[in-house]
């Protein structure tokens, strides 16, 4: 793992290279998969990210990372698009997708539940209304994990 400081180096790099095309940086993450290390931006745009796109983030993610080398050990880079089932993460996120379904993982029981999947019906003041069968009320500090959730089955 890396410390704090170099994941806020990268995240900079990253934010770098995306706000300047007014794309956005949506998340970071540093994991190890089966033994690899891979650092993975997820970059996003109002009419959606393109492989060229990527690619082109990528580009210049790249060169920088090369110049300040701030992972001293090999990893992989990529860079995507977040997907139909994008993570919510900042506040804007929230009341961007308000109406959409969403799945929320929360790390202690609400009312018996730590999973919730329905439509994200209000968000204000760090609280956020769920609708899953009857409406949860769900503080923003308790979700461990929110997302877009896409209907698969088409019905």
């Amino acid at each position: 793992m890396v410390s704090k400081d170099v994941m806020d180096k990268l995240r900079t790099i990253g934010l770098e290279a995306v706000e300047k095309r007014n794309f956005e940086l949506v998340d970071l993450e540093f994991v190890n998969e089966a033994g690899i290390w891979y650092l993975r931006y997820y970059i996003d745009k109002d009419d959606g990210i393109t492989l060229d796109d990527c690619q082109e983030v990528s580009k210049e993610i790249s060169r920088k990372l090369d110049i300040i080398d701030p992972i001293p050990f090999s990893y992989s880079l990529e860079v995507s698009s977040p997907g139909v089932e994008r993570p919510l993460k900042r506040e804007k996120d929230f009341l961007r997708y308000l109406g959409s379904m969403v799945q929320i993982k929360t790390y202690e029981p609400i009312e018996n539940k730590k999973v919730f999947t329905g439509i994200l019906k209000d968000y204000s003041d760090g609280v956020i209304i769920i609708e899953d069968g009857k409406d949860y009320t769900i503080p923003r500090l308790k979700i461990s994990s929110a997302r877009l959730k896409f209907n698969w089955n088409g019905v």
